[in-house]
């Protein structure tokens, strides 16, 4: 039990290496995955299951997004039993870490501070931090292929389980809104709170580290974008990497960089982490590179990217929050530049 504490990186334990390839200690989650699923749907009746459960081969399963709207695929928590609710919390705890889980609930309860402070709005967006739909796509089973989604505003969580263990875990989006919170609100993240802290801080410390020349190379536009890439795209922006590859960084600043690929690695559960890191491990952490644009302090808008030939890191914090603070709210996605959704590119 004492492992589910301890950072990934310290717990990438190699058995065998052979042929260059890494051989984890690690159980993968997909059983357990399974298995939550399966008592999950154990609590559905007719009209919900309709609502839950679709065809591994719907096309809502590549559909993706994580901004507010009025409708989504899947059963809404608002509209589930205590049983359900309990049951899908439990599904969602098994496909994440413990640090991913704690995220993802987080995220989820700031809809209740935006609710507070835009309760004088007319025409905006629901918020509730009960507007949160899960779906399952498939038969969840031993053998076979099954997707889960998870997913609402600043949150998007998509599975692949194949045959009891995880085949893929992209996109997989974190977003916070307010990123650090500022207005006492009775039941909600308390002021102070940063619920992607390391995502956001690693960042400014690594660029804060780099020398003028680097800076040069680092910096690729003075202003951050409005959002990330290609958000609801099925697939990620295949472009070449932009910035500075780690090989030029200096074994400081090198360590900042994984650990801030960790900070995103860590939201999953410690074999896909692992697997996660192993991969970027084996296909070079020279051809990964961190690019960076906007402002180099908080509260003016900043973005970054860090790419290697597996995945894609992007983040971005340039809009102000709902009570007016400039770039107080966070947009964050890991994805996989091999194929998102199990699909193979």
């Amino acid at each position: 039990m004492l492992r589910r504490w301890i950072p990934v990186s310290l717990v990438l334990i190699v058995a065998l290496i052979a042929g260059g390839a890494m051989r984890l200690l690690l159980e993968d989650p997909g059983k357990t995955m399974t298995d939550a699923a399966a008592k999950f749907i154990g609590t559905l009746n007719a009209e919900a299951k309709h609502t839950a459960m679709l065809k591994y081969d719907d096309p809502t399963r590549l559909k993706w997004h994580f901004i507010p709207m009025p409708e989504r695929k899947g059963l809404q928590v608002k509209n589930m039993t205590a049983d359900q609710r309990a049951a899908a919390l439990e599904l969602l705890r098994s496909a994440l870490s413990q640090v991913g889980y704690h995220k993802a609930t987080e995220i989820m309860s700031l809809e209740g501070i935006l609710r507070e402070l835009e309760k004088d709005r007319k025409g905006g967006p629901i918020r509730d931090p009960d507007r949160y739909y899960y779906t399952l796509f498939g038969t969840p089973g031993a053998q076979g292929t099954w997707g889960l989604s998870v997913e609402g505003h600043h949150l998007s969580l998509n599975f692949v389980v194949r045959d009891g263990k995880v085949l893929a875990h992209t996109p997989a989006f974190f977003g916070a809104n307010p990123a650090t919170c500022r207005n006492e609100i009775a039941g909600y993240p308390k002021p102070g709170t940063r619920t992607l802290a390391k995502e956001e801080q690693l960042a400014f410390d690594l660029l804060g580290s780099l020398s003028s020349e680097q800076r040069q190379t680092v910096i690729r536009a003075e202003k951050a974008p409005a959002d990330i890439r290609g958000p609801a795209d099925s697939q990620p922006p295949q472009s070449a990497p932009e910035g500075i590859a780690i090989s030029k960084l200096n074994d400081a600043q090198q360590k900042t960089v994984k650990s801030l690929v960790t900070a995103y690695a860590d939201n999953m559960p410690e074999s896909v982490a692992a697997k996660r890191l192993a991969e970027i491990n084996e296909a070079g952490w020279d051809k990964v590179y961190f690019s960076w644009a906007g402002a180099d302090k908080p509260g003016v808008g900043h973005y970054y990217r860090v790419q290697g030939p597996t995945f894609l890191i992007e983040f971005v914090n340039v809009q102000p929050d709902a009570a007016g603070n400039p770039a107080n709210h966070i947009h964050s996605v890991w994805r996989d530049l091999r194929g998102d959704f199990g699909v193979s590119l």
